[in-house]
């Protein structure tokens, strides 16, 4: 029994997908939250949101995360960071899963990763879960009704939590599998209810694809002036370092919050939906944000709420920091209708440094930009990988390294050239700590860090008189309006400024140890940009 809107020569029976139940195809929003509701996936939440837990895996399983190895993409592919998986086990796994797969019902979503009609992607998402379904239609870009008549995919993914991997039989590390084939045009996932390994995958395969094209894939936000596209703005980072809240800028009109291309003809979003962190979000400083945890098909994940008024309880972590909501883009008043935008005016590159060292801004050189967006230094925040329980140092290559299936170089170089080409200015602002490391100093606070990205953008920032860093080299502000001076310099901060030098001296040591991996593929300009 089939339900739903479908090109008829494209049914799952043409992918060779048969003997399951009812398949619900391309369902709309309310369709999809009844569905949830009465296979008791999820309970209504004020508004009409859907409130959700997705078990034990409330983050994203990167260790089980898997690129099949196939003679086209052997030479493509970094696999120092991406785990190989034999072809003949992936056919096994797949033929497996469908197996299991037989009997059950299925929803399927098809729809596009990218903005840019030029350069998007056709993805099919068949998923075990209503609600999962509700969250792919939710993060990527819908369709008009009529273009679903001739769709066609060139990507598919199967999500089966119910599914278990057999390490030994499947050629993966547990019962729990993301495998990605690049051949087959096709991506399995089993044994996690965790939904953002669905848009996860997308990225990985635009990152992939995309810069064979010469587009820079980015994990970063993107926002542009009002009515002035020419004006925009990217912010680089991992999660937790502030991509959504920052972008979401009500002075500014929101491309995207996560996700985004640079191509010849400027910058686009491949998402439709935000994925934002609900941990102590607050009216007062994320109103935008606060606002969609009430609006209709708004999915919230993994929090705690009061069981007969459903009101969410924001500061209660006892699931998981990495409570999160889901809503489509233009639940925020200022999106963007087309989710495009200019090439890059301004570059920020957010790291959320636990070691409470750098300054809450820097303005970086083209060499300088190139070093730290290879480096990709930041600290996991707690919940946003599984075991991750509070701030880790890391250095995440590209600020996104876990998506990143080519070797960083090529989306570095890429970077670099257009940065060239169009004229960027580039900086990196810590949203991390101050007066001290994680445990000891304060989380810096955001209207400092939102007055000083102001001044970037409207372009006072540059007139400001600059002080060189001598632990880094780069060029940091004396003064800045509207922001306490002693926060400009990070060592003032500290009870002990000898341990402040300490710190300093162990975190450059870091950087240099991190980058020689990357030495032999970059210019001197850029090897000497790594200290002053």
């Amino acid at each position: 029994m089939t339900i739903g809107r479908v090109n008829p020569a494209f049914r799952l029976s043409e992918q060779g997908i048969a003997g399951l139940g009812k398949v619900s195809y391309n369902l709309l929003e309310p369709a999809l939250i009844e569905e949830s509701l009465k296979r008791g996936e999820a309970h209504m939440g004020i508004g009409g949101t859907v409130l959700v837990s997705t078990g034990k895996f409330t983050g994203r399983s990167p260790k089980d995360k898997f690129v099949v190895r196939t003679p086209s993409v052997e030479g493509d592919i970094w696999w120092e960071n991406n785990q190989p998986m034999d072809a003949d086990a992936f056919d096994r796994l797949h033929a497996d899963m469908l197996e299991h797969m037989k009997g059950r019902d299925y929803f399927v979503q098809d729809l596009f990763g990218g903005a840019d009609p030029e350069n998007r992607l056709d993805v099919r998402v068949i998923t075990e879960l209503a609600w999962h379904s509700l969250f792919s239609r939710t993060m990527l870009r819908r369709p008009e009704r009529a273009e679903l008549d001739d769709f066609t995919a060139e990507f598919t993914i199967i999500n089966c939590p119910s599914f278990k991997a057999d390490p030994e039989r499947h050629g993966c590390r547990s019962d729990t599998v993301v495998a990605l084939n690049f051949d087959r045009k096709l991506i399995l996932i089993g044994n996690t209810e965790y939904a953002g390994e669905i848009k996860k995958s997308v990225f990985t395969l635009l990152n992939y694809i995309l810069p064979g094209k010469g587009i820079m894939a980015m994990h970063c936000s993107a926002n542009h002036a009002p009515d002035n596209p020419v004006d925009t703005a990217v912010f680089f980072g991992l999660s937790g370092t502030g991509k959504t809240t920052l972008s979401a800028d009500p002075s500014r009109t929101l491309i995207g919050d996560d996700e985004h291309g640079w191509s010849d003809r400027g910058t686009f979003n491949f998402e439709g939906g935000c994925y934002a962190k609900t941990i102590n979000l607050s009216p007062e400083a994320e109103p935008e944000i606060y606002a969609t945890t009430t609006k209709f098909a708004t999915i919230i994940e993994n929090m705690v709420y009061d069981e007969e008024t459903r009101e969410l309880d924001f500061e209660d972590d006892s699931l998981t920091a990495n409570m999160r909501c889901a809503y489509p883009l233009e639940y925020i008043s200022n999106a963007s209708d087309t989710a495009m935008g200019g090439h890059p005016k301004n570059i920020i590159m957010l790291t959320c440094d636990a070691f409470g060292v750098l300054p809450p801004i820097a303005r970086l050189t083209p060499a300088q930009a190139m070093y730290h967006f290879l480096s990709g230094f930041t600290s996991k925040v707690a919940g946003t990988e599984r075991g991750v329980t509070e701030p880790e140092p890391t250095f995440s290559t590209c600020f996104g390294a876990p998506f990143m299936p080519r070797r960083p170089e090529v989306y570095g170089n890429l970077l670099r050239d257009k940065i060239a080409r169009h004229g960027a200015t580039c900086w990196l602002v810590n949203t991390g700590w101050t007066g001290g490391a994680y445990g000891t100093g304060n989380r810096m606070p955001i209207k400092a860090t939102r007055a000083l990205l102001r001044a970037a953008l409207d372009g006072s920032l540059a007139e400001a008189t600059f002080r060189k860093d001598p632990n880094f080299g780069f060029d940091v502000p004396v003064t800045v309006p509207g922001v306490d001076a002693s926060l400009l310099d990070p060592r003032s901060t500290w009870a002990d400024p000898k341990a402040y030098d300490a710190q300093a001296k162990k975190l450059v040591g870091m950087f240099s140890e991190n980058f020689a991996q990357y030495e032999p593929f970059v210019d001197d300009d850029v090897r000497a940009a790594r200290i002053a």
